[in-house]
């Protein structure tokens, strides 16, 4: 034994007649260090900035100055375009309308989404349904916004016609009256996209402890119990995620209300920028940017506060438990 592990070659232990590795021998290819993984990225990273980040910085830029004719300089104007703003009857208005919808379509389709989610949890027919209920989302927007904008029509528009065969309507179509106009674009937005918010649930609800709920079960809990002791908490990071994405599609949403508002006095902000292109032209360029920089703001504002939990809210919702 003594001579064997004299005769064997550095590096090795003689045991028995085998040779054993005494250490690992180093590797042929080493480790990468993280600074030469962020050289490989960072010519993807500078291009990606070039794309999005430069007209983000050039859309305020322009809306803080006013631009010289000619050969002349671009002046600081001391932050006249925004303060123009709210001499805009059409753009406050706006400003209300976008914030009564975002709260409607989120409040309507997070209890319906959750409430759904809870519901087909487990079931016995859950694919099935599940499936059945995503078939609007799958819809482009376009032909599921003509498909309910000839609904609503007041001429041959089925939902037009019940409505008002059971008295709730006039001779003015749904989206014709300022009155009904918000809330039948709500209820398009609601059913193209709850759909969306419940398949979020129903993926958080996974991870929820089936042991630990059939323990409460046995203990005499009722469902509203179980639902406000365990399964809300386990939910918390997904719903956080879904309020924060569902607030922000709503507020950005241009085509919904392009298809269904035609009344001027029904433009969410965004028809308002798109009136200001038509009202001004060009030459009041400035005023186009400042009101835009004042719409994207909230959104901006939001996601930097929100976005750890948007990641985590979606990352745990697709953890299967």
């Amino acid at each position: 034994m003594t001579d064997l592990a004299q005769t064997a070659p550095a590096g090795y232990l003689s045991a028995g007649g085998a040779r054993v590795v005494a250490h690992a021998p180093p590797g042929f290819n080493p480790v990468p260090s993280r600074r030469y993984y962020f050289y490989l990225m960072l010519p993807a990273i500078l291009l990606l900035a070039a794309i999005s980040i430069y007209p983000f910085f050039w859309l305020i830029y322009m809306a803080l100055h006013t631009i010289g004719e000619a050969n002349q300089p671009d002046v600081w104007n001391d932050f006249k375009n925004i303060t123009r703003l709210p001499a805009d009857a059409k753009y406050l208005n706006g400003w209300w309308l976008l914030l009564k919808y975002s709260a409607m379509c989120m409040t309507l389709e997070i209890l319906l989404g959750v409430g759904l989610a809870v519901i087909l949890n487990r079931s016995r027919f859950e694919k099935l349904l599940v499936t059945v209920f995503l078939m609007p989302m799958m819809m482009a927007p376009v032909i599921a916004g003509l498909v309910w904008f000839y609904l609503y029509n007041g001429t041959f528009g089925w939902y037009h016609w019940l409505l008002q065969s059971i008295g709730i309507l006039g001779g003015t179509s749904i989206i014709g009256s300022p009155k009904t106009a918000m809330v039948g674009i709500v209820l398009v937005d609601v059913w193209q996209w709850t759909p969306l918010i419940m398949l979020i649930v129903l993926a958080g609800l996974k991870r929820v402890p089936q042991d630990q709920l059939e323990a409460n079960m046995v203990d005499g809990a009722g469902p509203l119990r179980i639902f406000w002791t365990i399964i809300l908490p386990e939910l918390r990071p997904a719903l956080a995620a879904v309020m924060v994405l569902t607030f922000i599609g709503k507020w950005n949403d241009f085509l919904g209300p392009l298809i269904y508002l035609q009344d001027p006095h029904n433009w969410t902000v965004e028809l308002a920028l798109n009136g200001f292109v038509g009202r001004y032209g060009t030459s009041y360029l400035n005023l186009q940017m400042a009101a835009s920089v004042i719409a994207i703001a909230p959104i901006v504002l939001i996601y930097f506060i929100a976005s750890r939990q948007i990641i985590q809210g979606v990352t745990l919702s697709g953890v299967k438990g």
